[in-house]
């Protein structure tokens, strides 16, 4: 006997501030940053029977060394669930957390479970470099020019995106610029408070004078990467970092970060069962595939797919996290589907607030949530971004 699909609803999202890489989070554990989200996503919801949740989907990057041993179990455990709840890691690179949101939706629709969570996490601290600690790439990647993409940095897919969509110096640096006042008028407005959850971060620090050793607290409310003091001035004077006569500096570029996030759904019956309310419901996922040389187009393809299988005009689509893995990449993706700047990252981006890889799509889903509960007009929202060896996804919500 067949099932019948069912809609799955997010009844809850959160996620840590975002950290500079080597910053706030240099010795937090990728572990512990996702067992404090999946604890904080399940106390919005205080009347759920941990025992229900089907799985924990988590999506990370870089799924090695402290992130590695399936961090999702781990994390979980960590975080005081069930033994009985399951856990599984997954990794698209860039797009791993949204992923994990849009698997643990699928699962719901399906009729697998009941009750899903969809989750991010990634410390670029404890990694020595955005390759991990062992790079082991195919040698014949190296023999065929077809292949040679493969082994680009993504700085160097920035630049040919650059000059085959002709995104110019000034133009990378002025949406540089606005990523960091919007996030910085955000902070100052408080508009990412409900979405964030507070880490303590404790460190044992030696006194050498008494040779004891002090735990010394800090609370991390906001993320840490806008910078109030950015400017064109500041951001003409940086070099270019991936070509010698490029355009794409360290400034029009996405932040290293650490962070978690992680996303609560379920399905209609659940919602009746615990009497809960849900923020939105998950419309649709797509992903595509473009020439991994202009890796950073990929959402040029994702969104149209999403919009299309959803039955949804790109105009209805009133609020866009589209993931500024760098200026060059996000202004060719708007301007070659016509996306209205208004509507994209009103809040900033990666540029500014960071982009903690296999944890950023979680993150973003969050601020969306928090966007949506705030704005009773905004119907549709969505989570895009570019993903590295050329793809692209993409995620549509819609309110309810």
């Amino acid at each position: 006997m067949s099932k019948q699909i069912q809609d799955a609803y997010i009844v809850a999202a959160t996620r840590t501030p975002v950290a500079k890489r080597k910053g706030a989070f240099r010795n937090v554990r990728p572990d512990d940053m996702l067992a404090h989200v999946l604890r904080a996503v399940t106390d919005k919801v205080p009347v759920l029977d941990l025992h229900e949740i089907g799985d924990v989907i988590t999506g990370c990057a870089m799924p090695e060394a402290e992130q590695g041993m399936n961090v999702a179990r781990i994390g979980l455990l960590l975080a005081g669930f069930p033994d009985s709840v399951p856990g599984i890691t997954i990794n698209r690179f860039c797009a791993s957390g949204v992923n994990a949101v849009a698997d643990a939706a699928t699962r719901i629709q399906m009729g697998d479970a009941d009750v899903m969570i969809g989750a991010g996490t990634e410390s670029m601290s404890a990694m020595p470099q955005m390759m991990g600690n062992k790079v082991a790439m195919n040698p014949v990647i190296f023999e065929h020019s077809e292949n040679i993409a493969i082994a680009y940095g993504m700085g160097l897919t920035a630049e040919k995106v650059a000059q085959q969509y002709a995104v110019s110096r000034e133009d990378q640096d002025a949406f540089a610029l606005a990523s960091h006042q919007r996030a910085c008028a955000a902070i100052a407005a408080g508009l990412f408070r409900d979405e964030i959850a507070p880490y303590l971060v404790r460190e044992h620090v030696p006194d050498f004078v008494s040779g004891a050793v002090r735990v010394v607290e800090r609370l991390v409310e906001n993320d840490e990467g806008p910078r109030v003091d950015a400017s064109l001035e500041t951001l003409a004077k940086l070099r270019p970092v991936f070509a010698a006569k490029g355009s794409v500096t360290a400034g029009s570029s996405s932040q290293m970060s650490d962070g978690a996030g992680a996303v609560l759904l379920m399905s209609e019956a659940a919602l009746k069962r615990y009497g809960v309310t849900p923020i939105a419901k998950f419309s649709g996922f797509a992903v595509a595939g473009v020439p991994p040389e202009v890796m950073g187009i990929g959402p040029i393809e994702a969104i149209p797919r999403v919009l299309k299988r959803a039955g949804v005009a790109q105009a209805d689509v009133g609020w866009i996290e589209l993931n500024e893995a760098f200026a060059a990449q996000a202004l060719a993706v708007m301007r070659t589907l016509g996306l209205d700047p208004a509507k994209v990252n009103p809040q900033g981006g990666a540029i500014a607030l960071g982009h903690p890889l296999g944890a950023t799509g979680a993150v973003r889903v969050a601020t969306l949530m928090a966007a949506m509960q705030r704005d009773p007009q905004l119907r549709y929202g969505m989570v895009t971004m570019c993903i590295g060896t050329g793809m692209g996804a993409a995620a549509l919500f819609e309110r309810v």
